[in-house]
């Protein structure tokens, strides 16, 4: 079943029981085709798609977002004071929810962002992904890091919970947007068809790449 939600959200959108059971029966129905295999829309759009963004006022005080000019191991020191001081606010987030949408690499956040980092740097990966390519485990590990940022933020009392909000404060506000651009910038000079494909598409979406046309 095809579904016009966000990346990472198959049932829509979060705290709605009522439009995820709808969207669960719509696909156990398809198990009734008489033929297969079966591809069918789902006919509705998620809730929150239509919604107004947010201002989010997040629980960190980050820095200010470095500018062009910030040498990149001083991009990277920061991105490291960020995911530390994000800490807190996922650990409460996993508290409360009992559960997490990150760890799909296996990595913790923090050794999520070292990940990262040591590609910006130039480098490989120390840390390997068994029967993994480096450009599946970099878009896992920038889906891993998103997820953790939003987590986190979304633990704050009163934070909205839409999309768009959630988006707009961590392509806008944090450092860790920064390092993610650079990793696509890097992966669409590379020779390797993935990682070209990887740049291209998979790190920054669409609708958020004209904040980084100038860096």
């Amino acid at each position: 079943m095809w579904v016009s939600f966000d990346l990472g959200r198959p049932l829509g959108v979060p705290n709605n029981p009522q439009f995820q059971i709808s969207v669960l029966k719509h696909a156990l129905k398809l198990f009734e085709a008489p033929v297969g295999p079966v591809l069918e829309d789902f006919p509705e759009d998620a809730p929150d798609t239509k919604d107004k963004p947010v201002q989010i006022a997040c629980p960190v005080n980050f820095r200010s977002k470095p500018v062009e000019t910030t040498s990149i191991q001083q991009m990277l020191n920061d991105f490291s004071s960020e995911v530390i001081q994000m800490r807190t606010w996922y650990d409460l987030a996993c508290d409360k929810k009992k559960r997490t949408t990150t760890g799909v690499t296996g990595f913790s956040p923090e050794e999520t962002a070292e990940f990262l980092s040591t590609f910006v740097k130039g480098d490989l990966p120390k840390a390997k992904l068994k029967n993994t390519s480096i450009a599946d485990a970099i878009r896992m590990a920038a889906e891993d890091l998103k997820a953790y940022y939003f987590e986190a933020v979304s633990a704050q009392p009163g934070q909205p919970t839409d999309s768009l909000s959630l988006a707009n404060w961590f392509w806008g506000e944090t450092v860790a947007a920064l390092v993610i651009n650079g990793i696509r910038k890097i992966c669409i000079e590379d020779r390797d068809k993935n990682m070209e494909l990887l740049g291209k598409l998979l790190l920054v979406p669409i609708s958020q790449l004209y904040r980084f046309k100038d860096l």
